[in-house]
C-alpha cells in the first residue's frame, strides 16, 4: 500500500478513536515506522511501503486507538531541546516543566541539585547538561523509573555527574543543596477519572496522585526540606491550577516561604520558588515584591 493512502486510512482511524490531532499524530507515527524524517516521508508519500513497514504502522496506529501516548509508542520525547527515553514507567515530560528549567537557569548556575521524585531525569539531566559544573542526585521510589532515567544519563553522556538512588522523598538524603527540584503528585483523587485516557490510563498513578487533595507531598516535605536547601539556595517545585495559595500556605506555616510563583507559558501559575526563611540569598529572584503581594509576577519565560 502507498504510505499516502495508508496516512490518510490510519487518521480516519484515530478521528473515530476521538483522538485530538489525528493528522499530526499519524503522520508522526508513520515517520517512525518507515525510519525518515518530516521532509524525507513528504517527499515519498507516494512510494509502496514494504511488508514490516505496514505491520510497524499499524500496530503504532493500533496502539494510539488505544489511547497510549505517542511519545510511549515512539519511545521518547523531546524536552528542553533534548531527547529522552520514556516508557509507561514514568511520567511523560511536558513543555509546561520546562518553565521549571527556564526558573533555575534564570537563577544561576548551582553546584550541587537534588531532585525528588526524578522519574525520567529529565529536569535534573537538563540541568546538568546546562551546567557543566553541576553534579546531581536524583531520587525516586521506582527502580523501574530509575533504570529509565539511568539510560537517559548515559545517552547523554552524564553518568559521572548525575547519582540515581531508589528512596522515598527526603529519607536518607544528607547534606545540603544549591537547589532542589521537584515534580510532585499533584492532581486531586477526584479529578483522576476526569483525565485523558492518555494520562489516566498510561502513565504511572503514583506519579500522578497521591491521592486526597493533592497537596500532600508539599505538606510532608515541608516539615525537613529546610535541612537540605543551603543558605542562599531555593527548591523549585511544579504545582497545579489552582494550586497556588494553598501551596503558599502550607511553605508559610514551616520553616520555608514562597519567595515567587512562575507562569508558564499559558500564563497559569506552574513553579513555585521557595527558600529557606531566615534568607532570601544576596540576589533576590526577581519579582520578590510583587510575589509577597499576589499569586502573579513577573513572567522569566519568553
Amino acid at each position: 500500500m502507498k504510505r499516502s493512502a495508508m496516512l490518510a486510512q490510519a487518521v480516519r482511524r484515530l478521528q473515530a478513536a476521538g483522538v485530538e490531532g489525528a493528522a499530526r499524530d499519524a503522520r508522526l507515527l508513520l515517520r517512525h515506522a518507515a525510519g525518515l524524517g518530516a521532509a524525507e516521508l513528504t517527499a515519498r508519500l507516494a512510494e509502496e511501503a514494504d511488508g514490516a513497514e505496514c505491520r510497524r504502522f499499524a500496530d503504532a496506529i493500533a496502539a494510539r486507538c488505544r489511547r497510549q501516548p505517542v511519545s510511549q509508542i515512539l519511545g521518547r520525547r523531546a524536552f528542553f531541546g533534548r531527547e529522552f527515553r520514556v516508557t509507561p514507567d514514568v511520567l511523560d515530560p511536558r513543555p509546561e516543566s520546562e518553565t521549571l528549567i527556564e526558573t533555575a537557569l534564570a537563577r544561576g548556575p548551582a553546584a550541587r541539585i537534588l531532585d525528588l521524585g526524578t522519574g525520567s531525569g529529565a529536569l535534573m539531566l537538563t540541568l546538568l547538561a546546562e551546567w557543566p559544573e553541576a553534579r546531581g542526585l536524583g531520587i525516586d521510589a521506582s527502580p523501574a523509573a530509575l533504570a529509565v532515567a539511568r539510560e537517559n544519563a548515559r545517552a547523554l553522556g552524564l553518568e559521572a555527574r548525575a547519582e540515581l538512588r531508589q528512596g522515598d522523598w527526603l529519607d536518607g538524603v544528607k547534606g545540603r543543596f544549591d537547589l532542589v527540584i521537584c515534580n510532585p503528585p499533584y492532581i486531586a483523587e477526584a479529578e483522576l477519572e476526569g483525565l485523558a485516557p492518555e494520562l489516566r490510563d498510561w502513565e504511572p498513578r503514583i506519579a500522578l496522585s497521591p491521592g486526597g487533595d493533592g497537596l500532600d507531598v508539599y505538606r510532608l516535605l515541608s516539615n525537613t526540606l529546610w535541612l537540605h536547601i543551603s543558605a542562599d539556595g531555593a527548591a523549585l517545585f511544579e504545582i497545579g491550577y489552582g494550586q497556588a495559595s494553598e501551596v503558599r500556605k502550607i511553605f508559610t506555616n514551616s520553616r520555608l516561604f514562597v519567595s515567587n510563583l512562575i507562569p508558564d507559558m499559558n500564563g497559569v501559575p506552574r513553579c513555585v520558588i521557595v527558600q529557606r526563611r531566615h534568607s532570601i540569598g544576596k540576589n533576590p529572584p526577581k519579582g520578590l515584591e510583587s510575589a509577597k503581594l499576589g499569586l502573579s509576577s513577573p513572567q522569566h519565560r519568553v
